[in-house]
């Protein structure tokens, strides 16, 4: 799978008991930041402005404010105050959990959210939230459930079948994927996302035919929308090089970097596509391109090598294996380190 969940090193913490005896850290207490699962429905959901009706005491027009301007870490600060006043607000609560998710601190952003749930319900939105929290934090097994409750109150939002598909598909469980995903275009038709997982899906299957008609129906939706994604055309132009469909895939490749320039993977591929036609110059610029855009991307390194290798060029070739070997050496300490439960 080409673009998956992810998994993260981080401190994990049995929640049901953390969040009933951990302290909420205070903002001057370093935390683990970690990168968190982007998605537009996501987006929506989550990385807008969080309303803040709460009355707390003095500071709740302070922190309405900070919220209105997406001022979170002045959000924080104040909420974390209000928190300690007032233990028992859920809205507080909730809405910390809000901004600690948004900056990056997903264990912190769960324990405000079970910590909230002990007090009252949680609404969709912060439930939603806490799910993409346990996703952040590796933690599928928790995500599930929660994405039960939601679907079982919502069964027309497609976000819901989205997400647990998504969860199948890290997961390795692809069948069960594809049938996630297709009720979730099945209740939204224009769903980019679900399509262009759905052909992910099929290709882990071998079922290239249905792989293929889904990649072109997520790239038909990306090219509509006003902020398309590089995606949809890149995964496509993955399936047609396994396909040895070379000339078809350069053009999805060159389709992917029309979205976003910027796109070191795109780059790569391009890269390597051009090299099988030949074109030994203009596949040097954009690996060196995708190197460049991504300091931490090992395979244009060793794609790079590859090619000063084969051009005569000793000192580069060497210089791009040993950075290529650092990258990967890292990753394996990454992984080595990661908790337990995520190996």
């Amino acid at each position: 799978m080409r673009r998956g969940l992810g998994r993260t090193v981080v401190l994990v913490l049995p929640l049901a008991t953390a969040a009933t005896a951990a302290p909420i850290p205070h903002p001057q207490v370093p935390v683990q930041e970690t990168p968190l699962p982007r998605d537009p429905r996501l987006l929506e959901t989550i990385d807008g402005e969080l309303p803040f009706a709460g009355i707390v005491d003095e500071r709740s027009a302070s922190i309405a404010q900070a919220l209105g301007a997406r001022d979170y870490e002045r959000a924080e600060t104040l909420l974390l105050q209000a928190a300690e006043a007032h233990p028992g607000s859920s809205e507080v609560l909730r809405t910390l959990g809000g901004v600690f998710f948004l900056r990056g601190r997903p264990l912190n952003a769960a324990i405000a959210f079970k910590k909230a749930e002990k007090v009252a319900p949680l609404d969709e939105r912060s439930r939603f939230t806490l799910v993409m929290a346990y996703v952040a934090l590796g933690r599928r097994d928790w995500a599930r459930p929660e994405l039960a409750k939601l679907a079982a109150a919502a069964p027309a939002n497609p976000l819901y079948p989205y997400w647990t598909a998504r969860l199948d598909q890290d997961d390795g469980q692809y069948a069960a994927a594809v049938e996630g995903l297709q009720r979730a275009t099945q209740l939204d038709r224009r769903y980019t996302r679900a399509y262009d997982n759905l052909g992910l899906c099929y290709e882990a299957l071998g079922r290239f035919d249905e792989a293929e008609r889904s990649f072109e129906e997520a790239l038909r939706l990306n090219r509509g929308e006003k902020a398309a994604s590089p995606w949809p055309a890149l995964n496509l132009g993955l399936l047609l090089t396994r396909l040895d469909r070379t000339e078809a895939a350069e053009a999805r490749f060159r389709e992917s970097l029309a979205a976003d320039p910027r796109f070191p993977q795109a780059r790569y591929q391009l890269g390597v596509a051009l090299e099988k036609r030949g074109l030994v110059a203009e596949a040097l610029r954009e690996l060196e391109e995708a190197a460049r855009l991504d300091p931490d991307y090992a395979e244009p390194r060793y794609a790079l090598a590859r090619l000063y290798r084969r051009s005569g060029d000793k000192e580069r070739a060497d210089r791009a294996l040993a950075r290529f070997l650092e990258i990967k050496a890292q990753q394996n300490r990454q992984k080595n380190q990661a908790a337990p439960e995520q190996r």
